[in-house]
């Protein structure tokens, strides 16, 4: 026998078929499902087994949000405050936005929502629980509304103290989810909060800023019924006309501020919470 038949010839130790090769195709292939069969089941896993936990910190995380708002917690004083006993003293009710109402308890039960977990942003995006947005409403560039959103009111002596409604709208590179907080008279800002962007740092981004915000304190929303609120190019100059109604606009950041002042114009409006607010006040 030759050697290049020899070669050839399993039984005199010659090249091993190509069934029996570790380094064969075949094998590549079939170690590679395994082990993305493998991690997949350990991310899948993971997900089930720690999305209570996810869904507590995302809930934690919104109650801070809204407490930061109403002027009841400060994320770098109160690190060890307790959220949970903080946040119990809101009532968390659900408003129709179509029907321009608040709902009771039950009807907001009734109608699927659970006002403590309902994600709005989650029901935007569904076609059956939102609405699409024609060009000439869509002031904050928001493309679909949720019917639905939920509205955090707090009491002193059965009366509201502070009402906080949830935010949103485009501004230069991003959506900003935020919160706004109203004193009694369903008029004047007693707080804001952008908890989510994607603004140019140090631009658009100042919308964090504590300084910016604390600007909006004492603001009214409303002159004559209509909402009349500004964010201006540069600062309010002490002789302007109607000082309550505008805002310093933020430095190299027009845009953003724009976006800012469409977010109001478009929640505290018609389409908005206006009819809800107008109904609290009366």
């Amino acid at each position: 026998m030759s050697e290049s038949e020899k070669g050839n010839d399993p039984a005199a130790g010659g090249n091993k078929p190509a069934a029996n090769n570790k380094d064969s195709m075949r094998n590549i292939i079939l170690v590679s499902l395994m082990v993305c069969f493998a991690c997949s089941v350990v991310v899948s896993s993971a997900a089930v087994f720690l999305k209570p936990e996810r869904i507590a910190n995302k809930l934690l995380d919104r109650n801070k949000n809204i407490l930061e708002t109403a002027g009841l917690y400060n994320k770098e004083t109160d690190a060890s405050a307790d959220v949970d006993q903080l946040f119990s003293q809101f009532e968390v009710r659900v408003v129709d936005l179509e029907e321009k109402r608040m709902l009771s308890v039950v009807e907001a039960k009734d109608r699927g929502i659970e006002a403590a977990t309902y994600d709005q942003r989650k029901a935007s995006k569904d076609p059956s629980r939102s609405k699409a947005l024609g060009d000439a409403e869509d002031v904050a560039s928001i493309t679909r509304r949720a019917r639905y959103s939920t509205v955090y009111i707090l009491r002193d002596e059965g009366e509201i103290s502070k009402l906080v409604l949830p935010i949103h709208g485009y501004g230069l590179w991003s959506t900003l989810y935020g919160y706004i907080a109203l004193e009694p008279d369903m008029n004047t800002v007693a707080g804001i909060t952008f908890y989510e962007h994607g603004e140019t740092a140090g631009l658009g981004g100042e919308v964090d800023n504590p300084d910016w915000k604390s600007l909006w304190h004492g603001k009214e929303i409303y002159r004559d019924g209509r909402v009349a609120l500004d964010v201006i190019k540069g600062s309010v100059p002490p002789e302007t006309s109607n000082p309550e109604h505008k805002i310093d606009g933020l430095s190299g950041a027009t845009l953003t501020s724009q976006g800012v002042e469409n977010i109001i114009a478009y929640w505290m409006g018609e389409d908005g919470f206006g009819p809800i607010l107008k109904d609290i006040r009366g």
